[in-house]
């Protein structure tokens, strides 16, 4: 097996990268510069349609379409100027420094950001080709319009065979580093697949998944074997799983101390606080104490972009309160606080054996989650419906779903409780 994969890693020729959410940070190009650049309702459109993408409610060629006619007139060297200020992911220098020097060819592919400034990027990290979409301008203004491959369903494959055909290359020499759906057309012209901080499509269709800092593809490309590191939990880590433990307590909170639904109604405020403080923070302007503790606990990536998780572990432990029996909506929240944070903690510091259908998950932070959960939840309900709440619990923590595990681990198992007699 090992053999076989440092065979495939030695056959590469040419590393394809996404651009936003791999090298850039994700949807800041487009959503800041909005926000500098239109009124409050035009930035607030742009979000709903990057929302409604996300959900997959609309293709991409439609939503980029619609947004960038809210730039008509704009000056294409704002948006230039803006793009020059966004900041690279963390280590990406480095990553295709050692790239090169291991005598890859590297293309930057993207759909979002124009070519001009893919090029520009490709200039500064010494990648060999560089393709987005194309805008269309008059006198150094924006008609609204753009065109380009990219923006066609399978426009990245389209992209990547001319590549290719330049090159003399064939699917065996290729490996392909991407983050979302819309480089699915790319996979099967590639002989590795790494999904690096993947959406739940990606994640199930990758050869290898990673979550955290660019650097962790290497050793699918570089290293003599490509077996997958093991990932040490950071301070960051530790932090943010510890946030997750403590939140165990919030159902004692309601039931000696607050009603549950006063506690639902906090925590729908302190989200919007928190939304004000993130949009704050990206603006280079801190918000005691929120912003703080963003800092020490979100992960890499999210500390370069909008930290959304939190918004959902926040909702999904709100809408359970309310929306389930009081204990069983107990129960439900000490299976996502309990079972989810040590199925994290334990599949990143012993797990050894990769769920197949969800490659960034580890069988032993599954089976570990699910014994916390139990326990969790037989402070609140009888044991029969606490195994079925952990055991649902830990099914859906382990699968590649499009909502975020916040949101459907203390709904799923909460369902699964009320409807068993």
């Amino acid at each position: 097996m090992v053999t076989a994969k440092a065979n495939k890693r030695k056959s590469i020729r040419l590393v394809v990268f996404d651009v936003e959410g791999i090298l850039l940070p994700k949807r800041r190009y487009l959503l800041f510069t909005a926000a500098k650049e239109l009124s409050l309702w035009r930035y607030l459109q742009v979000a709903a349609i990057g929302f409604f993408y996300e959900l997959g409610l609309t293709s991409l060629d439609s939503a980029l379409r619609r947004v960038f006619r809210f730039f008509q007139g704009s000056a294409v060297d704002s948006l230039f100027n803006f793009y020059k200020m966004l900041p690279l992911m963390p280590e990406t220098e480095e990553v295709f420094k050692k790239l090169r020097e291991a005598g890859y060819k590297i293309a930057l592919i993207s759909s979002g950001i124009p070519t001009p400034f893919v090029k520009h990027l490709a200039d500064r990290l010494g990648a060999d080709y560089a393709q987005g979409l194309e805008l269309k301008e008059t006198r150094g203004q924006l008609t609204g319009e753009i065109t380009g491959d990219v923006l066609k369903p399978d426009g990245k494959a389209l992209v990547l065979k001319e590549i290719m055909s330049a090159e003399g290359l064939s699917p065996q020499h290729c490996a392909v580093v991407a983050d979302d759906r819309n480089n699915l057309p790319m996979f099967p012209l590639c002989a590795i697949k790494i999904g690096c901080n993947p959406d739940f499509l990606l994640s199930a269709k990758s050869d290898y998944v990673v979550k955290g800092n660019l650097s962790e593809i290497l050793p699918f490309l570089t290293e003599d074997t490509a077996e997958s590191p093991h990932p040490t939990l950071s301070k960051r880590n530790l932090l943010r799983e510890a946030i997750h433990i403590v939140t165990f307590f919030m159902p004692f909170v309601c039931i000696y101390l607050l009603n549950r639904y006063l506690v639902a109604l906090t925590i729908f405020l302190f989200t919007l606080l928190y939304v004000a403080s993130e949009l704050a923070r990206l603006q280079g302007t801190s918000v005691p104490i929120l912003s703080a503790v963003t800092r020490r606990a979100a992960i890499t990536p999210e500390l370069y972009g909008f930290a959304v998780d939190p918004i959902f572990f926040a909702l999904g432990i709100a809408i359970t309160l309310i929306l389930f029996p009081e204990h069983i909506s107990y129960a439900a929240i000490a299976v996502l606080t309990l079972g989810d944070s040590f199925a994290s903690v334990t599949g990143k510091t012993l797990g050894k054996t990769v769920i197949p259908f969800n490659k960034g998950k580890k069988l032993e932070g599954s089976i570990f989650g699910f014994f916390f959960a139990l326990m969790g939840a037989l402070f609140f309900v009888n044991p029969t419906k606490a195994l079925i709440g952990a055991f649902v619990g830990m099914l859906v923590e382990s699968l590649p779903l499009p909502a975020s595990d916040n949101l459907t681990i203390p709904l799923a198992c909460g369902l699964a409780m009320m409807i068993m007699p």
